[in-house]
């Protein structure tokens, strides 16, 4: 049994025995019309299905048990999931059709798997034999089909789609001896424009280049910054002083 399955029967099974109270309430309607639809309503409504909720969650797989009230919509919802089928399995839910009709729609009851013997089912099961949670044994004359949480999860693990595929890496050829790779690509930066070239030719086109910026942005002439000049005279030297007069 996958570990989906056996964490959900492990609950289920420390419930066995339980029943039903005064005005069909139960414990399991009391949870769900308070954490998961906010509607008393529930609390009295038949619970086969709120059962397995509650388990689920106390498991913690209800992301692939699926959490419901109404069998025919959780039916649903595993046909949906691609976890449908029609070959029991333990851990798997069982939806029945009293009616012994084949359509989803029909849905009356559900219960899970606990193992299979030959073609018979053995169950747990709420809301059964009026007020009941218990084991069941049953052939599958009444069986619409089985959900299977371990589908639900494999499902999800895999994601939609397949996964993409590695990107592939371009690797540039290196140029050969004598040459420099002067390599200009489009405007998508997609393909190369220009292929590498003779080094002698790569010389040439900077020297050029360089030729006619210099030509076109002529450097300033030499002190070309204006310089205060002095206000100071020349600073006499000893030989061009006088000697001071004595009167």
């Amino acid at each position: 049994m996958d570990r989906i399955g056996d964490d959900l029967l492990k609950v289920m099974v420390a419930e066995l025995g339980y029943r039903e109270g005064a005005g069909q309430r139960t414990k399991f309607g009391e949870w769900y019309s308070t954490h998961m639809v906010q509607d008393s309503q529930y609390r009295t409504a038949p619970w086969c299905d709120m059962f397995i909720a509650w388990a689920a969650e106390r498991a913690g797989v209800e992301e692939y048990v699926g959490q419901f009230a109404w069998t025919p919509s959780h039916a649903r919802w595993f046909e949906t999931q691609g976890a449908w089928s029609a070959t029991p399995e333990p851990g798997a839910l069982v939806f029945f059709d009293w009616s012994g009709g084949k359509d989803i729609k029909g849905v009356d009851h559900v219960g899970v798997v606990e193992r299979v013997e030959g073609g018979t089912i053995h169950t747990i099961e709420a809301n059964v034999d009026r007020v009941w949670l218990k084991r069941k044994a049953r052939d599958e004359s009444k069986v619409v089909g089985y959900g299977l949480p371990r589908k639900v999860a494999e499902n999800l693990r895999q994601g939609p789609g397949d996964d993409p595929a590695p990107p592939q890496v371009e690797v540039t050829p290196a140029p050969a001896a004598g040459t420099a790779s002067l390599i200009l690509y489009d405007t998508e930066g997609t393909f190369p424009l220009l292929e590498p070239f003779p080094l002698a030719t790569l010389i040439a086109f900077v020297l050029g280049w360089t030729f006619l910026v210099a030509k076109w942005h002529p450097r300033p002439p030499a002190g070309g910054r204006h310089r205060r000049r002095s206000e100071r005279g020349p600073r006499d030297t000893p030989g061009s002083r006088r000697s001071a007069r004595v009167d």
